[in-house]
This record gives C-alpha cells, sequence and structure tokens, in this order.
C-alpha cells in the first residue's frame, strides 16, 4: 500500500477527479482547503500583509491505494495537473505500513 498526496490549485481538481475516477478499483482520495507557497525565490517584503498574501489557496488530495494502482493514479494527477505554470503543485508517494478500512471492521467488546 501507499500513500499519494498531491497540493494543486482548487481549479485543477474538477479535471482530476473525473479522470481518477476512470480508473478500475480506485479506492477514493480525501480532499481538504490548504494554503501554500513555492520554492520561487520571492522579492523582499514591505511589511507583514505583503508576507502573508505570498500563500495561496491549494487543495490536498490523499490516497491510500494497492501499490498495483499506484502508477496510475501518478500518470493521472501529473498529466490532468501539469499546465507548465508556476504554482501547479507537487506531488509524493510514502509507503503505508497499515490501513484498516473501519467500514469493514467488526469489533466484539467483552463486558
Amino acid at each position: 500500500m501507499k500513500e499519494i498526496k498531491a497540493v494543486i490549485p482548487p481549479q485543477r481538481l474538477p479535471k482530476i477527479r473525473s479522470a481518477l475516477r476512470n480508473i478500475k478499483g480506485f479506492p477514493g482520495m480525501t480532499v481538504s482547503k490548504v494554503e501554500g507557497c513555492g520554492h520561487h525565490v520571492a522579492r523582499p517584503t514591505q511589511g507583514i500583509r505583503e508576507e502573508l498574501t505570498d500563500y495561496s489557496p491549494k487543495v490536498r488530495v490523499e490516497i491510500v491505494a494497492p501499490d498495483e494502482l499506484v502508477e496510475g493514479i501518478l500518470q493521472v494527477l501529473v498529466e490532468v495537473g501539469h499546465t507548465a505554470q508556476i504554482g501547479d503543485g507537487i506531488v509524493w508517494v510514502t509507503n503505508v505500513e497499515r490501513m484498516i478500512r473501519l467500514s469493514e471492521q467488526v469489533i466484539v467488546l467483552d463486558c
């Protein structure tokens, strides 16, 4: 299992979501509103107002997927998310040691 995270501009989300839903066995995703700034060299700021407005609205997409789906998911994120503009976003993958789907668990309590 892998966890795939992507931080993208909000306007890219509908196309990415649509393309991901076309992947057979797509496990679903979690989407959060976030703010961020890139690695570009910023011009010197004049004060706190300019410093705080350096952040732009983004969306973080989180997906936990079986290994066999990872490359297809990454392909969608990169191809659909890429516009060649500054601020396109970032995608990364990490190993997942264990995942428990809560809807599939039955818990028996001894009383």
